[in-house]
């Protein structure tokens, strides 16, 4: 019996597909369970459906990811901290304070985690710091930091 899994079933496969299942299997245990429901050519039909929205979606968040990633690469962020001879700062720059940064002078709104960044900035002067927008689009920013 070909059915359409409502739910990831281990051994079977994931929500969204067409499997065959034996129809013990599937009246006994799938279908009462919510699993799945039989896949009929109506229902085939909904899911491909489905499938193309989700994908328009996903494009449409890739497209906006690319532009954001743009404009934040085009950006500088400048922080001040205290610093001491030689341009060590006394206390550092983190992702927190980058993120920070980018929304109070340039209203993006960027997770603090999403920033990559080795080490926190511990020097005057004008760092590149990588920004993970969306799972494969990433954007370059310049952060410059100098002295209260």
């Amino acid at each position: 019996m070909k059915v359409i899994l409502l739910k990831d079933v281990k051994g079977l496969g994931k929500a969204g597909e067409v499997v065959n299942a034996s129809d013990g299997h599937a009246r006994n245990f799938l279908i009462p369970r919510g699993l799945a429901k039989e896949a009929t050519e109506g229902g085939i039909k909904a899911l491909e459906k489905q499938k193309a929205a989700e994908e328009r979606k996903r494009q449409q968040e890739l497209e906006e990811a690319k532009a954001l990633a743009d404009k934040i690469s085009q950006l500088t962020v400048r922080l001040k901290g205290k610093a001491g001879d030689g341009g060590r700062l006394f206390g550092s720059i983190t992702s927190k304070d980058i993120a920070e940064g980018l929304e109070q002078q340039h209203k993006i709104k960027i997770d603090k985690r999403k920033i990559q960044l080795e080490n926190p900035i511990r020097e005057l002067g004008v760092a590149v710091v990588e920004i993970k927008v969306y799972p494969e689009v990433t954007a370059k920013a310049k952060v410059e930091v100098t002295a209260e």
